[in-house]
């Protein structure tokens, strides 16, 4: 199986729709956004998609948000979820406290630790643990970036939106 990983779109609506593009063409599906939204465009322009998403410390209208997931069927997590595919156990948090992303690749529950936050793409194996930052679908006057990670083999790539 192969997800979309995605974080920090911060209403950046063309750039959205250039990710889920890539992510349908490659078959990347659901697509897991990692937290700041920051109100309501972003969550709606994945209509359509598969949506699951946390929280990143620019939500600040989480009702807003959370309307917007229901609206298109999306499913919101909180703050951190876990979610299981092909045996991986895959840790959702967004970064925003670096201590609890360490903590997380550190504490052996997980094979694939994702995170986002910093705007800036990692991609690590720690021991056994894939750490994962798409970066930023917002780019930040840089260009966007995504990630897809085969479930399978547990390798991601890390894209870029041109």
């Amino acid at each position: 199986m192969k997800l979309g990983i995605l974080s920090d779109t911060h209403e950046h609506l063309e750039n959205i729709v250039k990710a889920k593009k890539l992510f349908a063409d490659r078959g990347a599906s659901p697509v897991i956004h990692l937290g700041d939204y920051c109100a309501g465009p972003s969550v709606r322009a994945f209509a359509g998609t598969e949506l699951i998403g946390i929280s990143g410390n620019n939500d600040g209208d989480l009702p807003r948000i959370m309307g917007n997931f229901k609206a298109i069927n999306g499913d919101f997590r909180g703050e951190f979820c876990v979610l299981e595919y092909d045996g991986l156990h895959i840790a959702c948090y967004h970064g925003t406290v670096p201590e609890i992303t360490e903590a997380l690749i550190l504490c052996g529950k997980y094979e694939v630790v994702l995170s986002g936050h910093t705007h800036e793409m990692h991609h690590e194996t720690r021991g056994d643990v894939l750490v994962l930052n798409p970066g930023s679908v917002h780019g930040f006057g840089k260009v966007g970036t995504i990630a897809i990670l085969d479930t399978v083999t547990k390798k991601a790539e890390i894209i870029e939106l041109l």
